[in-house]
């Protein structure tokens, strides 16, 4: 299949890596020049100066783009995807605000296109890997060709029937993601103040009736943050919060921990932890408990 994709950051450079892999045509973008010279120096593929020239001779562009004000440029700016000529069917994968979501979907209806709200779940190694989760906001069979691309990314698609409703249920899932991070640094750093080595700590957490997939995965990040890459900031981690806020607001839901979780990311951004990865919330309660 032809399409572009857009936004080549530490998850959108693996989902389009597995594009080129499963054989799709594909162009690519990305507001800085080096990473999309990397990506066409290991894979074949061409690329384009403009947002909207992803659009041009391709059936459907993909966008993996960080924040709203980044996905506000690409789909309505001037030189925006709303706005080119090509492809009809436009898919954000990233996490967006669901007003946002609103607004691109009804500006893309006045012109013709269809936009998809279509957020993955996972880490940059699930990425890679083609395991990610997808949550996607339309029908099962509303868009036959969202089958192979998705099937291109992803172990599973969940089909949430409409547009919206993946941007709602991703800020969900992290929501909930951020809360286990927090309450994991916590843990963590009762048990050692108490005398059980970290490693140990983390090895009974990991297998007991709290575990979850992304403490398996994210053990090295805990364990040994200044020796791991990167993978989601904590600054990330105040805009997901910060728009599961909003959207809990909007419907009238309460969500006290969820606050109390942003008090605490807020707090460590001011103390210089806002580039660090998530996982950087345990060495900050540890100085915190000092």
């Amino acid at each position: 299949m032809k399409m572009g994709f857009g936004g080549l950051g530490r998850m959108g450079s693996r989902m389009a890596a597995n594009c080129v892999g499963a054989g799709h045509d594909l162009t690519i973008w990305n507001r800085s020049h080096a990473p999309a010279k990397r990506f066409l120096n290991a894979h074949r593929a061409r690329s384009v100066e403009r947002p909207a020239d992803l659009a041009n001779g391709n059936q459907i562009v993909i966008t993996m783009l960080a924040d709203d004000a980044a996905a506000r440029a690409v789909y309505l700016g001037r030189e925006g995807l709303v706005a080119a000529d090509g492809a009809s069917l436009l898919v954000e994968m990233g996490t967006m605000s669901p007003d946002l979501v609103q607004q691109i979907t009804v500006e893309a209806e006045r012109v013709g296109k269809t936009f998809v709200d279509a957020p993955v779940s996972g880490s940059t190694q699930a990425a890679q890997d083609r395991q990610l989760l997808i949550m996607a906001g339309c029908a099962q069979n509303a868009y036959p060709e969202l089958h192979q691309v998705f099937g291109a990314m992803g172990r599973k698609t969940i089909w949430l029937g409409r547009t919206g409703a993946g941007a709602a249920m991703k800020l969900s899932v992290n929501m909930l993601v951020h809360g286990l991070n927090q309450t994991v640094s916590e843990a963590l750093t009762l048990a050692g103040r108490a005398g059980i080595a970290e490693a140990d700590a983390y090895d009974v957490i990991e297998n007991s009736a709290a575990a979850a997939p992304m403490l398996s995965y994210r053990r090295e990040q805990y364990l040994d943050e200044a020796g791991q890459a990167v993978s989601f900031t904590v600054d990330l981690v105040r805009k997901d919060l910060e728009h599961a806020l909003a959207l809990a607001d909007t419907l009238g839901v309460s969500m006290p921990q969820t606050r109390t979780t942003l008090d605490v990311v807020e707090a460590a951004r001011k103390n210089g932890f806002g580039e660090r990865d998530m996982a950087s919330i345990f060495a900050f309660m540890k100085e915190q408990s000092q």
